[in-house]
């Protein structure tokens, strides 16, 4: 067997990691399924343990379900408003409600909780995305962006910020204060680690999540913020705005996906085996099969 020249080897190994990188995380022949178009703005789109997608139609105020074998229903009418949501691990889900700036928790014979209705008396702008931890802990973000249909009659507080809510629903806090406008939000599968972006910035972040919720190691994984995000079982995270643009865990550009939509608002990995990327832009809804799952079950 003739050996491989030592300067070949070394040019193979160097080659490899650029040959894996080609590889699209997208599934082999896949491409992007137009599922929908009758909506006035689709967001905030979260999946059950089952794989059907949960999402709103905001500026009508409902949600609505896009079963696992295609069929579309509406879950809640009215619903608050609901923006951005996210399952949690006893199958209610967490809504952002910012009609009255609100967190609800909806359970899944549709009786609603309200988790946060105000900071120290103050009310929020308007929580927008959410991501719960594994431990039952919340993190969302609260922008204020002055919907035509948003509660300002109570007095606010100044900041933009990403809140924590502690499991037992008692402690909220913030955790993110130096952002000029908090959007898209997601977590590690481990809840680790959270990634969060500032859309005014063009930033995403990531940090370490102590215990307690705080936050620390703030480190810049990309020069892009996003509307909505969500991550897969490599670490790879997904960020929507105009298409879905994709980053390794390192923050290097992957590959995007282009959606034909003014504006792509969010995303969540769908489906029986949760290998289809679910996303909600503008009027429509789309789909496309991925090599990937989803990172968490939930979104």
């Amino acid at each position: 067997m003739k050996r491989i020249p030592a300067a070949v080897l070394l040019w193979l190994l160097c080659l490899a990691p650029a040959l894996v990188r080609a590889e699209s995380l997208v599934a082999a022949g896949a491409k992007l399924e137009k599922l929908g178009g009758t909506f006035d703005f689709t967001e905030g789109p979260t999946a059950d343990a089952q794989g059907n997608v949960f999402f709103t139609d905001q500026p009508n105020n409902r949600i609505l379900e896009w079963s696992v074998d295609g069929k579309l229903s509406t879950f809640m009418e009215p619903a608050g408003r609901a923006n951005g949501m996210y399952f949690d691990a006893h199958g209610n889900l967490v809504a952002c409600a910012e009609e009255h700036n609100e967190l609800w928790s909806i359970s899944p014979d549709k009786t609603v909780t309200k988790l946060v209705t105000d900071y120290q008396g103050k009310a929020l702008h308007g929580p927008n995305d959410i991501w719960v931890a594994p431990n039952g802990g919340i993190f969302f973000t609260d922008p204020f962006y002055g919907r035509t249909w948003t509660d300002t009659n109570r007095a606010k507080f100044s900041g933009e910020w990403v809140f924590y809510l502690s499991p037992d629903h008692q402690t909220l806090k913030p955790v993110v204060q130096d952002f000029t406008k908090p959007n898209g939000i997601s977590g590690s599968p481990d809840g680790t680690k959270l990634f969060a972006t500032d859309i005014n910035g063009n930033q995403t972040w990531r940090y370490d999540i102590l215990p307690d919720g705080s936050l620390t190691n703030k480190s810049l994984i990309c020069h892009q913020g996003c509307d909505g995000m969500t991550v897969d079982e490599l670490g790879n995270f997904y960020l929507a705005g105009q298409g879905v643009t994709i980053y390794s865990p390192t923050g290097e550009r992957l590959e995007h996906i282009d959606v034909p939509e003014p504006w792509t608002a969010n995303l969540s990995f769908s489906g029986a085996n949760h290998k289809t990327l679910f996303i909600t832009a503008s009027k429509g809804i789309y789909s496309i099969r991925m090599r990937v799952k989803g990172g968490n079950p939930s979104k």
